[in-house]
């Protein structure tokens, strides 16, 4: 892990989190159980705090900073999606923050809302519970339902089984340069998970509108 101490702070890492080597963790950073850190996230706390508690992911490219004396709070669960920004903020328990999306300064996501990608949260904008926000600037557009509501919590369970996956079988390789034959069938490799939805997919299976 790239793991630096700032001005005489290390950050803490739980044992059950994974952080990809190539993402960077500076200073003042506290990072709980069964986290997920991408490969190209940078997670600086070298003016403000931050904290990723229990079962959060941080995909790739995401960055996450602060002014000084300014926590960042990620409450458990939350998932930011790939090349989020969360800057000076803080992201409900169970909250998604869409790929690309960027959440600005003192601006709160409430628990189990969404932040649709390519949004822009402004400084200081509340996102209430359980509500689905979208646009430049991000404004209130739909509640959260039930069904919307399950479907990102099993994506984030998702991530929180990868950190043990990856500690158990991720391994830096030459690359095959070509693609062998399949092995006869009783020495092939269990089959692949079930695929995952989009929520769009699943709102077409469910009949939803």
């Amino acid at each position: 892990m790239a793991v630096y101490e700032f001005q005489g702070i290390r950050p803490v890492i739980h044992e059950s989190a994974f952080v990809h080597p190539l993402a960077a963790v500076t200073g003042d950073v506290t990072i709980g159980r069964d986290v997920y850190v991408g490969p190209g996230a940078a997670i600086r706390g070298d003016w403000g705090a931050i904290e990723i508690r229990d079962g959060c992911n941080v995909q790739e490219n995401c960055v996450i900073h602060a002014f000084p004396g300014v926590t960042v709070v990620l409450e458990e669960s939350a998932h930011l999606g790939h090349g989020a920004i969360v800057h000076g903020a803080r992201i409900g328990a169970n909250a998604l923050i869409g790929m690309n999306a960027v959440v600005m300064d003192h601006a709160e996501v409430g628990a189990g809302a969404i932040v649709g990608a390519l949004s822009l949260v402004r400084e200081g904008v509340r996102i209430p519970e359980r509500t689905v926000a979208a646009g430049n600037p991000a404004r209130v557009i739909k509640p959260v339902s039930d069904e919307m509501l399950a479907w990102k919590t099993e994506g984030t369970r998702l991530y929180q089984a990868l950190p043990a996956q990856l500690k158990a079988t991720l391994r830096e390789c030459e690359p095959l340069r070509e693609r062998p034959p399949l092995p006869p069938e009783p020495l092939r490799p269990a089959a692949p998970p079930p695929r995952y939805e989009t929520w769009q997919e699943r709102k077409s299976r469910d009949g939803q509108s």
